[in-house]
């Protein structure tokens, strides 16, 4: 596998060029070298590369002159500045015009086979949600999933390798989180995306009419049941059935549904004719069924059934990254639906915007972006035309000027915002973190571990 990827070494210093190309042969990369700057741009414009390790000190050109001509050729490179002689400054310059990391020289062999296999499996994730991004827009033509969080990013690789099988799909997450707009795109990038797409909100029926719902009912099955109806697993037939918040299914109708998915029939109510299906099954709950099971309320072996693939979408409080590319999205899709030029928004709404903790999801953004474009005067949004409890709400690493808190608890409260901030600019990499702030990786773990700061995207 690793002869699909080229890296290419560019650095001056012939025994380091040679150490590290040893190495990487060994791994069964493609490797190339070049012994400067400019050999290694017209190396570059010439051959395939995927990943580039530069020094950052050369003759005639420096590590970020080549970062920026390498980026202008294949803005797809992954790019690993190698330096003796940097600064945090030059690693947060690199990093901020496209470098993956950087690393220290000497360089340390196993953290560099590390760091590679890391932008490998990258590179693997990008393919795999380009694929499904380019899926939904042919043929779902719709930008479901705007998203740059690396939590999302893996979502979307699973539901897009979920979506070649059969397997029955279990989609976890939020209220407002995005689930029955995941099993859409799951089903419209499948083999069954010619055939019906059919959503039941399992707690918007009465259990009274659940049952007759979903299998469907003969003549004279109940009272008022005056014509047989076919249920909606027959509507789905050949295509998908999506059973949204299936953790309120009543445990009667759980024993059936069991059935389905073991056998691939139904009987419809009021008669002992079992029907062959062809259905794909993705179900969702905001509920912990694990603790349902528990509970007696859930079924241990219907879990199992449903549970084959799992899917839990983060809720947008722990992908903060996605906030500002919705903010953007939806004032788009909500001026043009409005008929209004296009809109700005003011820095201040955004920073409120930023710090609001979103309990009801991607759903909740989109109402309030939305009330904020039908508001808006003179084509901007500002911090006037957002919800009131957007307004006052203070983000918890906010440190706050209390008297009557010590020094001690107040210099917490800075310190932890300061750990936040540095990992918001370093998009989540720790260990360049703990270099902006000064101290180590480790230390850095520990402090955040105190505070409970979570990795980002957890």
């Amino acid at each position: 596998m690793n002869k699909e990827y080229s890296i290419l070494i560019i650095d001056d210093e012939a025994a380091q060029r040679e150490i590290l190309k040893g190495f990487l042969d060994k791994r069964g990369f493609r490797t190339f070298t070049a012994s400067s700057g400019n050999e290694g741009l017209a190396f570059i414009d010439k051959e395939q590369i995927d990943i580039i390790l530069s020094d950052y000190k050369m003759p005639d050109k420096t590590g970020i002159e080549v970062l920026e001509a390498a980026k202008r050729i294949n803005p797809e490179i992954s790019f690993v500045l190698m330096t003796a002689y940097g600064t945090i400054e030059n690693a947060v310059k690199a990093m901020r015009l496209g470098a993956y990391d950087y690393l220290s020289k000497p360089v340390d062999l196993d953290e560099l086979e590390l760091l590679i296999e890391k932008i490998i499996e990258n590179k693997n994730l990008k393919s795999e949600v380009s694929f499904l991004k380019q899926q939904l827009q042919e043929k779902f033509k719709i930008d479901s999933f705007i998203s740059s969080s690396p939590k999302m990013q893996e979502v979307l690789s699973v539901a897009a390798r979920a979506a070649e099988s059969k397997a029955t799909v279990l989609i976890t997450g939020e209220s407002g989180s995005g689930k029955e707009v995941l099993a859409k795109s799951i089903h419209y990038i499948s083999s069954r995306k010619d055939k019906p797409f059919v959503a039941v909100n399992v707690p918007a029926l009465p259990e009274t009419l659940l049952e007759s719902e979903l299998f469907g009912h003969e003549k004279g099955a109940f009272t008022g049941a005056d014509k047989a109806r076919i249920g909606r697993f027959e509507l789905a037939n050949k295509g998908t059935i999506f059973l949204d918040e299936i953790g309120d299914i009543p445990m009667n109708l759980q024993v059936k549904l069991l059935r389905v998915l073991q056998e691939h029939k139904i009987e419809r109510l009021g008669s002992n004719e079992s029907i062959e299906i062809d259905v794909r099954v993705i179900a969702a709950t905001h509920q912990n069924l694990e603790q349902k099971i528990k509970d007696g309320t859930f079924r241990e072996d219907l879990f199992y059934r449903l549970n084959v693939i799992s899917i839990h979408i983060p809720p947008l409080r722990e992908r903060k990254e996605d906030v500002m590319p919705l903010i953007e999205h939806f004032i788009k899709k909500y001026a043009e639906e409005n008929g209004k030029p296009k809109i700005e928004i003011s820095k201040e709404a955004v920073d409120y915007l930023m710090k609001y903790n979103y309990p009801g999801n991607v759903r909740e953004l989109e109402n309030i972006i939305e009330r904020a474009v039908v508001l808006s005067r003179q084509n901007i949004i500002t911090v006037n035309d957002l919800p009131s409890n957007v307004k006052g709400f203070k983000t918890e690493t906010d440190p706050i000027l209390d008297e009557n808190k010590t020094l001690n608890e107040q210099v917490e409260a800075l310190e932890k915002k300061l750990i936040y901030d540095a990992l918001m600019r370093a998009n989540g990499n720790q260990s360049l973190a703990g270099r902006m702030l000064g101290i180590t990786e480790r230390n850095l773990r520990y402090k955040m571990q105190k505070y409970g700061i979570k990795k980002f995207g957890d």
